[in-house]
């Protein structure tokens, strides 16, 4: 399970799944799906999809029994995966995810929280005043909480942490030596929804946010949980101030990111990345190890290991100077 915090209502049968969002089923046997996962996590008697062709590698070896996509992209899976194909292959998955996680669709405030002086934590943690803490939450030795903060439900701090004041938590996991500073929001629901005149769908966001060991989250930084995968932030990673991470955005190892730059869902970064500040990455990108990008740069494509790039689009750091000389 991608969220071992939200509660799965499967197995479902398939046919019952297929004919609760309206999709024909074309006489599918009553093959009972345990679950839903991405391309590459998916496993026998799971459910997947596949709707753009930077994901037709991760097809070819997924191990799901079925997965949702269009006419185009059938071909590509393997023999152990039956394609059901439809032209809505997102709002779909969306539907089923629903099914499967219906708890997911909404982030409401948590009723569960405690005063911290009435939980277990009140003589293990440091904290400021007005401190509040949910149900399911483990916090590490040697730990501090600032004034005003929420940890809800869910949440799993290691040792030597830091959390500033005003900070909300959620749907986390956080490792050890970790320093979130004031005003954070972290593992609360990614923007993900499917236009409509009269309803807007929201999209289940059942992942959760990962940071690893030795990161600094810096004042007002949003880092968003994943929808069908995790949103991870490697260890030794640097985010300055007033930064947005979206849903299923992987950072790597050793970066150093600078205020206001945001990652729209889905791209990964490798390791050793260094980026200036208000820079935006678009979505279901890689940028590769050791890239440099430049301060204000608007990234819409990937990025080779070792490049320096500036501007918009951005483009080669030499390049860009010359042609703004």
């Amino acid at each position: 399970m991608i969220n071992p915090f939200f509660k799965n209502t499967g197995p479902h049968n398939i046919n019952f799944l297929l004919r609760t969002i309206n999709l024909k089923n074309d006489n599918l046997s009553e093959h009972k799906i345990v679950d839903i996962k991405d391309l590459n996590s998916a496993k026998k008697n799971e459910i997947t999809f596949l709707h753009s062709k930077k994901y037709i590698e991760l097809a070819k070896n997924t191990k799901a029994s079925y997965c949702l996509t269009s006419e185009n992209f059938k071909s590509f899976l393997p023999k152990n995966c039956k394609a059901i194909i439809t032209d809505k292959v997102l709002f779909n998955i969306a539907q089923i995810t629903k099914i499967f996680y219906p708890d997911s669709i909404t982030d409401d405030y948590d009723n569960t929280v405690k005063d911290i002086h009435e939980t277990e934590f009140k003589d293990k943690v440091k904290f400021g005043k007005n401190v509040l803490v949910g149900e399911n939450v483990k916090i590490g030795a040697d730990c501090l909480i600032g004034h005003n903060s929420i940890i809800e439900k869910n949440v799993n701090i290691g040792d030597n942490c830091t959390i500033g004041s005003n900070v909300i938590i959620r749907n986390s996991f956080i490792k050890n030596s970790v320093h979130i500073l004031d005003g954070c929001v972290i593992g609360k629901k990614g923007f993900g929804f499917f236009p409509n005149k009269e309803f807007n769908f929201r999209y289940p966001q059942i992942g959760i946010v990962i940071i690893e060991d030795n990161v600094e989250i810096g004042c007002g930084s949003t880092i968003d949980r994943g929808s069908l995968s995790n949103t991870i932030i490697g260890k030794n990673t640097y985010l300055d101030n007033q930064i947005h991470i979206a849903h299923n955005v992987k950072i790597g190892e050793n970066c150093i990111i600078a205020g206001q730059v945001g990652f729209a869902g889905s791209s990964t970064l490798g390791n050793n990345v260094m980026i200036g500040g208000q820079a935006g990455v678009s979505g279901h990108l890689k940028i590769g190890n050791n890239v440099q990008i430049g301060g204000g740069s608007g990234v819409i494509k990937n990025i080779p290991d070792n490049s320096r790039v500036m501007g918009y689009p951005a483009k080669d750091l030499k390049n860009f100077i010359r042609e703004n000389k």
